[in-house]
């Protein structure tokens, strides 16, 4: 069965880790400060789909800049539209796979990402046999924007959190 959890119910579960507790609070002030110095970003499909519930983590959302979520420009939709020809075209993903896709947040991350050339930060490992789910980092690959894991990236800004 694929993997239809969104964005939401994944960040959630990560969340819910006991070592998350230890650092989530500076990790989401550092966003704040990355933010306002032009390091990190997000964009607007991944703000809709963190909003939807009446938690700590929409209340968590709704705390950072609006200016934190880049809305789709032109130059966007045209890499949005180069990512949804891929997906559809590529025979190893159920219907089902690109569907869930291109309905996502996902989508739109790698698709605004690659248009702005910054990089996607995820958790999630590229997995070229995977049939029932589009991972961001095949999606990456497959129209040759960057990512890296979340550790890379904290290291590179040499974050460090202190509990």
């Amino acid at each position: 069965m694929p993997d239809v959890r969104s964005r939401r119910q994944r960040v959630h579960q990560r969340q819910e880790r006991p070592l998350w507790d230890g650092f989530r609070p500076g990790f989401w002030s550092w966003l704040h400060t990355a933010h306002a110095a032009g390091v990190v970003c997000s964009v607007d499909a991944v703000r809709d789909e963190l909003m939807d519930g009446a938690d700590e983590l929409a209340d968590l959302v709704k705390a950072l800049p609006r200016s934190f979520f880049r809305p789709v420009d032109a130059v966007a939709l045209v890499e949005l539209q180069k990512l949804a020809a891929w997906a559809n075209q590529t025979p190893q993903y159920t219907q089902t796979a690109v569907a869930t896709f291109l309905a996502g947040a996902d989508n739109f991350l790698v698709g605004q990402s690659r248009s702005l050339g910054f990089i996607v930060v995820t958790h999630e490992m590229p997995a070229p046999e995977s049939k029932k789910r589009i991972l961001i980092p095949n999606a990456c690959e497959a129209v040759g924007a960057a990512y890296c894991l979340p550790w890379r990236m904290l290291r590179e800004q040499n974050v460090r959190l202190v509990v």
